[in-house]
């Protein structure tokens, strides 16, 4: 028996390779700008605390800087403007709201947000297969997911302001899922360049990933607590020849939009596999039809989505150690090369949001990094975090560095960069050391944070400016903390 069972997983592992190896051939991988992002949505019945989880590694090529900001409410005046980059305008609120903004210079896809309501945005790309986009001024980009920032009070808020939007100017870029959670529940909200989109809300009690691919499938959109969307969904799709009711059957959104290319992509495929994997009870072979979201094996916890961010198919049929680091595979995995920061963003709706949401992040590559608890309610970033201020950092967003490692020598983030480019390069010989080291930390880190997030709770009630006060001191010993940790394990040689 034990020997038939051996020939069976064998030509199980021999199926799936040579499946592998058809579809990296046959379905051409183009450039990694393809492949930037990952995200996971858990609904907070679906969670080991109650709380909405939402994780993401913000994925882009290139040498980039990562800047924290806390944007402080502001007013504006009548009549004031938003000018878009590609040259439209829309009006701005009298008041916007406050928000932690992680920016990065010069991306128009790449910043991340929490605002006062914890109201958390982050994106993947996904392609699409419009070519006729309609759009008025160039449409709307890099704005897009900041409006949402400044004006949404929960995740739906944020889907109804992107979606008029849309329907107004356009959108200009070929798709974009944008994952968006809040302390009662998530979304994620899927656009096709012009003006079409769908949204669709994870279930309370289920997980939805996404790597950079549409996943919205079936879409009903008289059932407007679970779906929003363009009116005219079905029927430009059947205009433009993606859809055909007589043979096609159910309407599906990934199918009729999405570019084959990038749904047929083994980057995409196999990261989302390796996840769901991971999270579900159900176990799927690479070529099978994944679900838009599941009920997990086990409730989730932060550590549990820590661990997804960091993976690189260890374990699995795809894990390949004859290269000298795993983020150079080729199939790209869930923590790579182009990792900038992972993030995991905790949000109770039985607190405060000032102390409720909580941004635990890993600044760069998440598999040899900390993730450190910062608070939404922080007023103050802690020094060398960040390039000038929240303003100036807008207006110089898309101004160009000749060098912008060396112009901004003293960031806090090279630290966390060289320390992971290090690692990198004798990867095998140094992971499992820090493994370990990572381990302990980071348990050091949780125990501080459940401890002290046990007092504040307690006494916000009592005296919350105090309690302000307080989650200001911690953030920055939490983060100093984590940056001395790898300078000292940079000195130890990892």
């Amino acid at each position: 028996m034990q020997n038939i069972m051996n020939v069976m997983c064998m030509r199980i592992l021999s199926i799936t390779l040579v499946f592998l190896f058809i579809f990296h051939f046959i379905f051409p991988q183009s450039s990694d700008s393809q492949y930037n992002c990952f995200s996971i949505l858990v609904g907070k019945n679906a969670t080991i605390d109650g709380s909405v989880l939402f994780a993401h590694n913000e994925d882009d090529s290139g040498i980039n800087l990562v800047n924290w900001y806390k944007v402080p409410r502001l007013t504006h005046q009548q009549g004031e403007n938003i000018s878009l980059i590609n040259g439209g305008q829309l009006p701005q609120v009298n008041e916007t709201f406050s928000f932690l903004w992680l920016e990065m210079p010069g991306q128009t896809f790449s910043d991340s947000y929490m605002n006062e309501w914890g109201v958390t945005i982050a994106s993947d790309a996904c392609r699409s297969k419009e070519d006729k986009p309609d759009l008025i001024n160039g449409g709307i980009g890099y704005f897009l997911r900041r409006i949402m920032a400044e004006r949404a009070k929960s995740a739906k808020d944020a889907v109804k302001i992107a979606g008029a939007i849309i329907d107004s100017i356009g959108y200009a870029s070929s798709g974009r899922t944008y994952c968006i959670a809040d302390p009662t529940g998530a979304w994620m909200i899927s656009i096709v360049k012009g003006k079409h989109w769908i949204a669709q809300k994870i279930p309370d009690d289920h997980i939805s990933i996404i790597p950079n691919y549409y996943t919205i499938k079936n879409v009903d959109l008289t059932d407007t607590l679970n779906f929003l969307g363009s009116t005219d969904i079905i029927d430009y799709a059947i205009d433009r020849g993606w859809y055909d009711p007589q043979s096609d059957g159910d309407f599906n959104f990934r199918l009729a939009y999405g570019k084959p290319s990038s749904i047929n992509s083994i980057r995409n495929m196999a990261r989302e596999w390796s996840a769901i994997n991971i999270l579900s009870p159900i176990q799927y072979e690479i070529s099978d039809e994944f679900p838009f979201s599941f009920k997990p094996k086990d409730k989730v916890s932060i550590q549990d989505l820590m661990g997804v961010l960091q993976n690189h198919y260890e374990d699995t049929s795809l894990e390949d150690r004859s290269i000298s680091s795993p983020h150079d595979y080729d199939i790209i995995p869930i923590c790579r090369k182009d990792t900038q920061y992972g993030m995991v963003a905790q949000l109770r709706n039985w607190l405060a949001p000032e102390i409720g949401s909580v941004l635990w992040l890993a600044p760069r590559r998440p598999c040899t990094q900390i993730f450190v608890p910062w608070y939404s309610g922080i007023t103050k970033i802690p020094d060398n975090y960040s390039v000038g201020n929240y303003s100036s950092a807008l207006k110089n967003h898309f101004n160009k560095y000749d060098d912008i490692k060396s112009a901004t020598n003293t960031h806090k983030f090279w630290d966390y960069a060289n320390y992971a480019e290090e690692i990198d390069n004798n990867y095998y010989e140094l992971i499992l050391p820090v493994k370990n080291k990572q381990k302990v930390m980071q348990q050091e880190i949780f125990n501080e944070y459940n401890n002290f997030d046990k007092n504040i709770i307690n006494l916000y009630i009592k005296n919350p400016q105090q309690v302000i006060d307080s989650i200001n001191i911690f953030t920055i010993k939490m983060i100093n903390k984590s940056v001395n940790y790898i300078n000292l394990n940079k000195q130890k040689g990892g």
